[in-house]
């Protein structure tokens, strides 16, 4: 070999040993981590639908990363803390906001919200809203043709009817049922439970094992879910078998939203992402998939949303207050239902 020949295959190996770090590292920048819950990442969740859309459109690899709940969400990010590879969490709830924000690790966005279609008005710099819903149980009609028109008329139910919830520490819905047996009963919350739990069943960690392996085998005939839960067995399924009681009292309102993290090393990425979670092709998908109200109303919305119960109020607890009780409330509530 020439000193001509060994200096070029020097200066070859010297070029790749100092451009390889490079080149992985802009690789890197091109995938965007978000944490979100299983139900998101599942066949038939959003997570297939809107993956290869924005993948096309960032021409980046979106990688959802499916947890339990919102709830297992929060608490894995406060676990990695600063060192997390998430780049952004899909999947939070509105009462999870104010103890997300204790945390310090989220970031404010750039997304214009003003013009979002929300029962509330919204006013964050740093999670934006992609749905909301409320709170409801949902039965199944041909096992309780009657079912209770009131919470407290459910409270006072008797032992005879049987309902299936989830549980506070670990399920967003869990932990909204808490919150409107707050809402409504106050201080008398914990003797509302003391009554309410001679009608339960069993009580889950999740929702999807309440709903899919309990509810619908026929397990009970009544289960704590969402007021748009009807919509997808009527629009898909083509059945109205499933319903959801209306109660005089209100239904607790759900806003799930999304933020980046400050430790994020795709920042911009994130923003367009917020910005596409927000737009038609992210939001048109949700109301048969997610089965939730979407915040940018799509052009076609399926003809069931207008089947759906409509509650006389909406009910909803500050934020700040959920956060400073929630420990407090939950651990209330486990002490009644261990008696």
């Amino acid at each position: 070999m020439s000193q001509y020949t060994a200096y070029l295959a020097a200066a070859t190996l010297s070029l790749s040993i100092v451009t390889a770090p490079v080149l992985a590292s802009d690789t890197a920048k091109k995938e965007l981590t978000v944490y979100t819950y299983d139900s998101f990442v599942s066949d038939w969740g959003m997570g297939p639908l809107i993956k290869p859309t924005f993948e096309e459109q960032c021409g980046c690899t979106l990688n959802l990363v499916g947890m339990d709940d919102a709830v297992a969400m929060l608490q894995r990010l406060k676990l990695e803390g600063a060192s997390t590879k998430a780049d952004l969490v899909l999947g939070l709830d509105l009462n999870l906001v104010d103890d997300a924000k204790q945390t310090g690790l989220f970031a404010k966005h750039i997304v214009d919200t003003s013009k979002l279609e929300m029962p509330i008005e919204w006013q964050d710099d740093t999670f934006v809203p992609f749905d909301y819903g409320y709170f409801a149980f949902v039965y199944n009609t041909e096992l309780m043709p009657n079912p209770p028109k009131s919470l407290d008329e459910l409270v006072n139910a008797g032992p005879e009817l049987k309902i299936i919830i989830q549980d506070p520490r670990s399920s967003t819905p869990g932990l909204g049922l808490l919150l409107w047996m707050k809402a409504v009963y106050g201080d008398q919350a914990d003797a509302a439970w003391a009554k309410l739990s001679d009608n339960i069943l069993t009580t889950t960690k999740g929702w999807s094992e309440a709903y899919f392996s309990l509810f619908l085998a026929g397990e009970a005939p009544m289960v704590l879910s969402y007021s748009t839960s009807p919509a997808y067995h009527m629009a898909v399924e083509g059945t109205d078998q499933y319903q959801a009681a209306v109660f005089e009292e209100g239904h607790y309102l759900q806003v799930e939203v999304a933020a980046k993290l400050k430790a994020s090393k795709n920042s911009q990425l994130a923003d367009e992402f917020l910005n596409f979670m927000v737009s038609e092709n992210f939001q048109k998908h949700l109301p048969l998939s997610n089965v939730m109200y979407p915040v940018n109303t799509p052009a076609e919305m399926p003809e069931a949303y207008g089947k759906l119960i409509k509650p006389t109020q909406v009910l909803q607890l500050d934020t700040a207050q959920i956060n400073q009780n929630r420990k407090q409330w939950v651990s209330d509530w486990l002490n009644v239902m261990t008696q």
